[in-house]
């Protein structure tokens, strides 16, 4: 006889098997609803690393902890470099042919459309300039300037850069779209590294006071949400033919840019 929780379980994983962008916007409305509902859990949780009076200039000990810092300089830099990358990757596309073939158009395309709409205008260009969320260290309950405001309630007094969602959490979760990208046998593997990275990477952040801990978790879901979707839209229903007129144009563009130091004959 089937129980209720293994039809309940079934379920889920069939949906997220077969309608993992739902699935994804579903788990971000939860998760969402959890920190609305209980915006106590955040305080609770940022007061677990607040102990004031045992450095002079942090009441959250652990930023000034160089092993922390390491890993928080670390964090920034992936993203960074993964970027770099990227661009490079693009930039030998359009202007070594012989390198063109090497990396895939959609592939690259994925990546590049992921990190830019995800990290780069969702989280960081938009969310965090324009929500106002203080961060814990700068709300009043720890000793700040400014009123703690809820997960998703605008208007706060931060000015900019501001804690919801966190940025660096966020970008360390995009990497879930190398997944998608690397062969078979490195998925596993793959996922299982970018999993342990993000968790310590959003940990980092909650023990310095930067950010509460629906900061992080929401970073998370839509990360997945736009990644999950930029799959779909570029890796799986992107026509071929779409695919190649981009590289058609990747060439002609590097045609007019090596041109002036290509030999006359």
């Amino acid at each position: 006889m089937t129980r209720p929780t293994d039809t309940v379980a079934g379920l889920i994983r069939e949906i997220a098997t077969t309608r993992p962008i739902f699935a994804a916007v579903c788990l971000t409305a939860f998760v969402s609803g959890v920190a609305l509902l209980f915006p106590g859990i955040d305080v609770a949780v940022a007061g677990l690393f607040h102990h004031p009076g045992v450095y002079a200039d942090t009441p959250f000990p652990a930023e000034d902890w160089s092993l922390l810092q390491t890993l928080r300089r670390a964090g920034m830099g992936v993203t960074r470099w993964a970027t770099i990358v990227l661009l490079l990757a693009l930039l030998a596309k359009v202007v070594v042919p012989l390198l063109a073939r090497a990396f895939s158009t959609r592939k690259l395309l994925f990546l590049l459309v992921s990190l830019t709409v995800g990290p780069g205008l969702l989280i960081n260009g938009f969310f965090k300039e324009l929500w106002g969320r203080p961060r814990p260290v700068e709300t009043t309950i720890f000793g700040g300037p400014w009123p703690f405001m809820p997960a998703w309630i605008p208007g706060g007094d931060c000015p900019t850069n501001c804690s919801f969602p966190s940025g660096e959490a966020s970008g360390a979760a995009w990497l879930l779209a190398l997944v998608f990208v690397v062969p078979e046998r490195w998925r596993k593997p793959t996922l299982a590294a970018v999993i342990a990275w993000t968790l310590a990477i959003s940990f980092n952040r909650m023990v310095f006071g930067s950010h509460f801990l629906s900061d992080v978790v929401i970073g998370w879901s839509l990360m997945l949400v736009v990644v999950l979707t930029a799959r779909e839209l570029i890796l799986i229903r992107l026509p071929d033919a779409t695919i190649a007129r981009i590289d058609a144009a990747l060439a002609r563009l590097g045609e007019r840019l090596t041109a002036p130091f290509r030999p006359r004959l």
